[in-house]
């Protein structure tokens, strides 16, 4: 999650508002520590999804952009699974 530019410290506290945000745009009732892991792994899939489109993010707004966008990814895909 580094080579995002951000620290882990920082990747755990943008990580949690990101699965936040994901959870309040999906209405998913989770907890904090279930939010940072959504923001943080959310995180490494959007970048991931978008480094095959050739679309960076960088530095913490584009950290928060791709948790946002891969929790609610991961919310979607449990979901899904779920039903």
């Amino acid at each position: 999650m580094s080579g995002a530019g951000v620290g882990w410290i920082a990747a755990i506290i943008i990580g949690g508002v990101a699965g936040w945000i994901a959870s309040a745009l999906m209405k998913a009732n989770t907890g904090i520590f279930f939010n940072i892991i959504l923001g943080v792994i959310g995180a490494a899939v959007a970048s991931f999804l978008f480094g095959l489109l050739g679309v960076s993010f960088g530095g913490w707004i584009g950290y928060l952009i791709a948790g946002v966008i891969g929790a609610c990814i991961l919310v979607g895909i449990v979901r899904a699974i779920q039903k």
